[in-house]
């Protein structure tokens, strides 16, 4: 009978051992997560944890060591670029694999393989976009520059010796959670980042796809109103009155514009799976020495972007003995992005400039889609084979057809299809060859303003305002990217693709982007607005952004014997712009009268409201949901003649509409038999207002911190909800200064003051580790938070016994 127990012990076990060794839906294998030797504890790291290390490589050429002060940024110091990029790609993987490994494969179309079916649309998209098309066409142009080709193959040389010593005790948590491994790194894969930077910022600046629909029901005349080029608020980057050169370039509208494209009312269903943030922006700004207390210029800059954890940028120092660069890098990347050396300082924001465009594409056989009508003939198409790899699912396979223009993203195959199963191309200047990366490299050895105009004029895309002080004085900026020369209202809509008539005619010459250089005001400053006003000789639409522009350029101009300290409390600023122009308006049209107890309470808080949105608070949650109602009663009757809707108006517009014309005619809602007055829907918005608020009030979220709930989320977001800081004390709105929104904002702040020595401050909102179980993993998000600022040490050669070094990481040649 003893066999019965033995069977039985012995199907068990079996069974556990399957069981924990098989990954289950979304837990990973239980058996190898909680082992002791190599599960997840392994990842818990403690507090005392050294990061001292002496290592051997066969591909370090010199002497190389890395410097940890207290807050895990790394100091390096290298004797040539090969070792120094090498190490930089070594850190990014130590501190950031995960991270790396997501954020590419997502950009070429693999999330699939990690996310499994749910992220098969997603993958299609990025694929029918271009995305792995764009970073090819990127190599060829690093490739052919040998110089540049050396730096990317270092880099990823480093990336690799990291991953080569990993074992699966020191996996990255997320890997173990999600049952798979880190790959080799690619100079590919660097590229991919790039381009999904590319994505991030250009990609989500048009909206031709909604204004075609819009165009289906509105004239002319009032999509200029509901979308207007040049707002009457606009403070632009460039100082008004600045004389513009004659054009180089004067494109010329086809003959058959009117009729075949301002006039065509058909509409499209098509909508983009993963558009990017419209507010990813950010704010910069220069004050030349005559403004300041030390004589010295001050740069500021704080990109706005999803915030996370891992944070987006990881601080370090770079230096040979031929450059000393400090600031920001993006993990998959070389070089520092944001940040200063011994002579210059430099940051950037978006230009917002629409920089992709639509074709509608006839094929001859859409099944096939092997020939498309161009130019009165039939042209081969090049047919891509996309191989999508599904985690726990069917591997699915996509034709991608790719024309004069670009990858047609849209075509009867795809599940958000077109109306009429018409198919659309993309054109984008992202897929076009280009080297961002080395604009960085000269941007960190930069020592003067020839030398920042020369690193940054082969930058293409996404368009950035490159913000530029140096040593000697000088304060500049440039808003550099190519930038398609185009015809008033070309690539607004949809536009015909079966001819070259609706091309791209060229680009804006660079020497005529919008520049300015030591402005008698001594201030220049950009916050995603228009860069020019109307006098400019070109049409450049985009998805602009007013009010922050407006309240940087009151504060500024009016400020003198500036110091760093000025600058980030500047950063900091909770002022609301918008609602200081819209407070007199909606209280001279409430009927007070008609409002009950619980409606008056709310109006009296408003009342009462200094205009500043802080973390505590009433009034801009009332604020807020007044406007949003206003808004609503406004637009949503006429923006519903279209499916999918119409878009919205920016709230800068519908201000501006109501300050120029209080009985203007989309006031009216064409809903009802009456003819509503401003006084109507003024009221009628503060009414459900004080519903939505009452229900806030019940919840104990009336406070505008409360209501907006800000969070910083884990990369996987609610994949790992433990992962994340949620309801974080900070104030701010995306038209504010400080443009903190519920998990958007700030993802980096820096000051710079070019005195001797250079005075510098940073924060963003993470650390400097991307393990969760580390202390470093979100230790700056609490002085993120409260406004304050690190003190960045920019380490000299005589300060390598300096106490301020806590771990030293010793590279040598093997």
């Amino acid at each position: 009978m003893r066999i019965v127990p033995f069977i039985i012990t012995t199907v068990v076990t079996t069974a556990l051992v399957f069981a924990l060794n098989k990954q289950w839906g979304t837990i990973p294998p239980m058996g190898k997560f909680l082992h002791p030797q190599y599960g997840f504890w392994q990842n818990a790291e403690p507090s005392s944890q050294s990061f001292d290390a002496n290592l051997i490589f066969a591909d370090i050429k010199g002497k190389a060591d890395v410097y940890f002060d207290d807050r895990l940024v790394p100091h390096v110091f290298a004797e040539n670029d090969e070792d120094l990029y090498f190490i930089q790609g070594y850190l990014h993987a130590k501190f950031r694999l995960f991270q790396m490994d997501l954020q590419t494969k997502a950009a070429e179309g693999r999330a699939s393989e990690i996310a499994g079916p749910k992220a098969i649309n997603y993958d299609r998209e990025q694929r029918r976009l271009g995305m792995k098309y764009a970073a090819e066409n990127a190599m060829k142009e690093i490739d052919k520059d040998p110089a540049s080709k050396l730096l990317f193959d270092a880099y990823t040389k480093g990336v690799n010796a990291y991953i080569g010593t990993l074992k699966e005790s020191n996996l990255p948590l997320e890997y173990k959670l999600l049952n798979f491994k880190p790959e080799k790194w690619t100079n590919l894969r660097t590229a991919l980042l790039l381009k999904m930077m590319a994505k991030m910022l250009s990609s989500g600046t048009e909206s031709d796809l909604a204004y075609t629909n819009a165009k289906s029901v509105f004239i002319p005349d009032e999509l200029k109103k509901m979308y207007p080029q040049v707002p009457d608020s606009l403070m632009p980057i460039i100082p008004k009155g600045t004389a513009f050169e004659k054009p180089g370039i004067m494109p010329i509208a086809p003959l058959s514009a009117d009729s075949i494209y301002i006039n065509n009312n058909e509409i499209v269903t098509a909508k983009e799976i993963s558009k990017p943030d419209i507010n990813n922006g950010s704010n910069n700004w220069v004050v030349a020495g005559s403004k300041t207390q030390s004589g010295a210029p001050i740069l500021s800059n704080d990109p706005h972007l999803e915030l996370s954890l891992p944070s987006i940028w990881y601080e370090m120092q770079l230096q040979t003995p031929t450059s000393n660069t400090y600031g920001v890098s993006l993990p998959g990347s070389p070089f520092v992005i944001i940040g200063f050396n011994d002579s210059i300082a430099w940051g950037v924001t978006n230009s917002q400039r629409d920089v992709k465009d639509y074709y509608q594409i006839k094929f001859r056989d859409d099944k096939t889609k092997e020939e498309y009508w161009f130019d009165s003939a039939w042209k081969k198409s090049e047919l891509r084979i996309e191989t999508i790899n599904v985690k726990g699912g069917s591997t699915v396979f996509d034709t991608v057809a790719y024309t004069v223009f670009g990858p047609v993203m849209f075509d009867k195959s795809f599940s958000d299809t077109l109306k009429g199963g018409r198919s659309l191309a993309v054109r984008w200047t992202a897929h076009d060859p280009s080297n961002e990366g080395m604009t960085f490299y000269k941007l960190n050895r930069a020592k003067n303003y020839d030398d920042y105009t020369e690193a940054i004029k082969t930058f293409e895309s996404p368009g950035q305002n490159f913000v530029f002080a140096s040593k000697a004085g000088d304060i500049a900026i440039w808003q550099q990217g190519k930038f398609p020369a185009r015809w008033d209202r070309q690539g607004l809509f949809v536009m015909p693709g079966e001819d070259s008539s609706y091309m791209w005619q060229g680009f804006i010459p660079q020497v005529e982007n919008p520049h300015s250089k030591n402005p008698e005001r001594g201030y220049l400053q950009s916050a995603n607005q228009r860069p020019v006003d109307s006098t400019y000789p070109y049409f450049i639409p985009g998805s602009y952004i007013t009010e922050r522009g407006v309240t940087i350029e009151k504060y500024l101009s009016g400020m003198n014997n500036i110091t760093p300290a000025d600058m980030m409390k500047l950063q900091n600023n909770y002022f609301n712009t918008l609602a200081e122009d819209a407070k007199p308006i909606l209280l001279q049209f409430l009927r007070e009268a008609d409002l009950n107890a619980a409606e008056k309470k709310y109006l009296d808080i408003f009342k009462s409201w200094d205009l500043m949105a802080t973390p505590d608070s009433k009034g801009q949650t009332v604020y807020q949901c007044w406007y949003d109602q206003l808004e609503i009663g406004i637009w949503k009757d006429d923006l519903s003649k279209t499916k999918p809707m119409s878009p919205w108006p920016n709230e800068e517009t519908t201000m501006e509409w109501l300050k120029r014309d209080t009985a203007f005619k989309f006031i009216d809602d064409i809903n009802t038999p009456q003819i509503e007055t401003l006084y109507d829907i003024v009221t009628t918005a503060l009414k459900n207002a004080s519903a939505e608020l009452a229900k806030k009030e019940s919840e104990g979220k009336l406070e505008w911190t409360k209501f907006k709930n800000p969070t910083v989320y884990h990369l996987l977001k609610d994949a790992l909800p433990a992962f994340a800081r949620k309801g974080l004390n900070i104030g701010g709105n995306n038209n504010i200064i400080n443009a903190v929104t519920h998990s958007h904002g700030p993802s980096w702040r820096m000051v710079v003051q070019l005195s001797s020595p250079t005075e510098a401050y940073g924060v963003y909102p993470g650390g400097q580790s991307g393990n969760p179980g580390s202390k470093y993993y979100d230790d700056y998000i609490d002085k993120w938070v409260e406004g304050k600022y690190n003190k960045l040490w920019f380490m000299r050669d005589g300060d390598r016994m300096d106490k301020n070094i806590k771990w030293t990481m010793k590279f040598n040649k093997g």
